[in-house]
């Protein structure tokens, strides 16, 4: 599989992708929170906005994507379609967003359908131009492997363009441990934490790992629950932009 250049996708050091849940009980209501919630994050300077039916369902996730295609944005756009992996690729290719996000690329299944697995990815991304991020031992995936986390990293590598840690659930810190753990690993290859960031914790983080999903941390009340908040956005922001100042120098 030809890998692509993740953190190529950026115009800026440890990016920070932002999460959109499409929580609401209507379309009407998911739509118009979707709407507002993306206007945040680009006022605000986010990266990169991953597009995901955690709350909303594959029709709505779809509708969200037309929306933010449309505006023409200059930051990458991705996509995870939690629990059916293939229309992720799908909706990728259709929109021609830049990312694909699949909560777990190896490890989850039973070693009799690894090579299954192994196929799939072949053949899906060479048929995708978006580079794809992929979780291992992954908040709520089962671990079915026989194999050690290194050789299920190192398996991970020639099936995704950048490694997702977390650790067990939503909103849940991932521990300092387990990413120093990751990156031994993985060398130079991109990692993404993808849970549990807050300001408390992401410049430590961000010493280990290349870039960060954040989304509970920008809600109001620091919970998936929550909605967006141009505050806590903003202050989040500012903090990782100063980072990245002391960075350059």
């Amino acid at each position: 599989m030809i890998q692509k250049d993740f953190l190529g996708l950026f115009s800026k050091k440890k990016p920070i992708i932002a999460m959109i849940h499409l929580k609401g009980e209507s379309t009407e209501e998911i739509q118009t929170r979707a709407k507002k919630e993306i206007g945040i994050y680009i006022d605000e300077g986010v990266d990169c906005i991953m597009m995901e039916n955690y709350y909303g369902d594959y029709r709505e996730l779809e509708k969200a994507i037309q929306y933010i295609v449309s505006l023409d944005l200059e930051i990458p756009i991705g996509v995870n379609c939690l629990n059916v992996d293939s229309m992720g690729f799908y909706l990728a290719n259709k929109y021609d967003l830049d990312i694909i996000q699949v909560d777990s690329v190896v490890g989850h299944v039973k070693p009799r359908d690894e090579a299954t697995l192994q196929t799939f990815f072949e053949l899906e991304r060479e048929n995708t131009k978006a580079a794809l991020i992929g979780g291992v031992r992954f908040k709520y995936q089962p671990v079915l492997s026989e194999k050690s986390l290194e050789e299920d990293i190192h398996i991970a590598k020639g099936r995704c363009d950048a490694v997702a840690v977390t650790e067990n659930a939503t909103g849940q810190e991932t521990s300092i441990e387990k990413i120093k753990e990751f990156r031994d690993y993985l060398g130079d290859f991109p990692l993404v934490v993808a849970a549990g960031i807050t300001t408390e914790n992401v410049l430590k983080q961000l010493e280990y790992c290349d870039a960060a999903i954040v989304g509970s941390n920008f809600k109001d009340t620091r919970k998936d629950t929550g909605d967006v908040s141009r505050e806590n956005v903003k202050e989040f922001m500012k903090l990782i932009n100063e980072y990245r100042e002391e960075l350059e120098k």
